[in-house]
């Protein structure tokens, strides 16, 4: 028996050698692909031509017995790392006239991923940090777009002390509350003005299939080529006002950072043992730990910043924790009818999102058992 299974994992060592080789075959491939992107200013991501491909391919992975989503697990993963290395082979240059480009905060982790992106794309970039503020007048004073990129409580207040800029420079913020920032820049800059908020954490690698939401502020023909220059970074935009973007915002980020928040604090008090809930877990309740833990593992000032940005974000935590009383009220009541009825109201709220969340969340749920050791 020992020989018999030594002989069939030597053989399957020499086909993962044999994959091994194909990977970095198709990873050569790529970079190649990158520079013809590169040099004529294409996005590194194609979604028609990704949705293709990989239809293709789950076609051919059946007629060959091969389970179809195994063979799309493996190249969504291949995908990714394509797209990061991609990254490196930098992007054409949207506004070669463009005057240098100057970050404010620049050393912050958001500020970093677009200096490096706009360094990758020919872009001259300088930072301005609270130590060079002296100097802020001389190093705008020939900017053709400058970039806020500082923590939310000091946004508004950084917008106003910026001395005048030239009357065609591009101003910008990232904040991830919006219409208080746009307001600010309008108040106090004649010329272009956009808000910017990328929809996802410095640590992403590559900007390929993250949505960067922008909001209009003044002369949209102004920064047309800097949306576009982030579409050939690889992102897909989502225009939307201001007011709208701080109003989906107090669900999408607000609510779920204050409710994750207010559970790690739960957790932390109660003394639970994190190595025994991960040992009994199942794959949803550990993806969902790593979340909240994910959440405490970095900088606790932003989020305090998101969730106290405004009092209307006071005002749905309060409703919110009310709703929170209700539930409660019912398991009180021990009335496993209300509780029903309850239940499929949010489900008929839900529609047919609850069924394609469903299988959409089978596959994170399967990445989850798989990182199990």
């Amino acid at each position: 028996m020992v020989a018999e299974l030594t002989a069939l994992r030597d053989q399957i060592d020499e086909v993962d050698k044999a994959l091994l080789g194909l990977l970095a075959r198709r990873l050569a491939l790529v970079a190649e692909v990158g520079e013809v992107k590169s040099r004529y200013g294409l996005p590194i991501y194609a979604p028609d031509r990704e949705a293709a491909m990989l239809r293709s391919r789950r076609e051919e992975a059946e007629a060959l017995n091969v389970p179809a989503d195994l063979i799309e697990d493996v190249l969504r993963r291949v995908m990714r790392e394509s797209y990061a290395s991609e990254n490196e082979k930098g992007f054409k240059t949207l506004c070669p006239q463009l005057r240098p480009v100057v970050i404010v905060g620049g050393r912050g982790q958001m500020g970093r991923m677009f200096e490096k992106m706009l360094r990758l794309s020919g872009y001259e970039v300088r930072l301005l940090e609270k130590e060079d503020w002296p100097q802020a007048e001389s190093l705008l004073a020939d900017a053709g777009m400058v970039i806020v990129s500082v923590p939310i409580h000091v946004t508004e207040q950084v917008i106003a002390q910026l001395p005048r800029l030239p009357e065609d420079c591009i101003l910008v913020d990232l904040a991830s509350v919006k219409n208080g920032p746009l307001q600010a820049m309008l108040a106090a800059h004649s010329g272009p003005v956009v808000g910017l908020h990328p929809m996802f954490g410095p640590d992403s690698g590559s900007l390929a299939k993250q949505v960067v939401v922008y909001c209009d502020g003044r002369q949209p023909e102004a920064y047309q080529w800097l949306l576009e220059q982030i579409q050939v970074w690889g992102a897909r935009l989502h225009r939307i006002s201001a007011v709208e973007h701080d109003q989906n915002m107090m669900f999408i980020q607000v609510l779920r950072h204050f409710a994750t928040f207010a559970y790690g604090l739960h957790l932390a008090e109660e003394n639970v043992q994190l190595e025994q809930l991960l040992a009994l877990s199942s794959p949803i309740y550990r993806f969902e730990l790593v979340m909240v833990g994910r959440l405490f593992a970095q900088d606790p000032q932003l989020y305090a910043d998101i969730i106290m940005s405004s009092e209307n974000n006071l005002a749905l935590i309060k409703r919110y924790y009310a709703r929170f009383g209700e539930a409660i009220a019912l398991l009180e009541s021990k009335d496993k009818a209300a509780f029903i009825a309850s239940f499929k109201k949010v489900e008929h709220w839900f529609g047919d999102y609850a069924q394609r969340f469903q299988v959409e969340s089978r596959a994170l749920l399967k990445q989850a058992n798989d990182s199990r050791i």
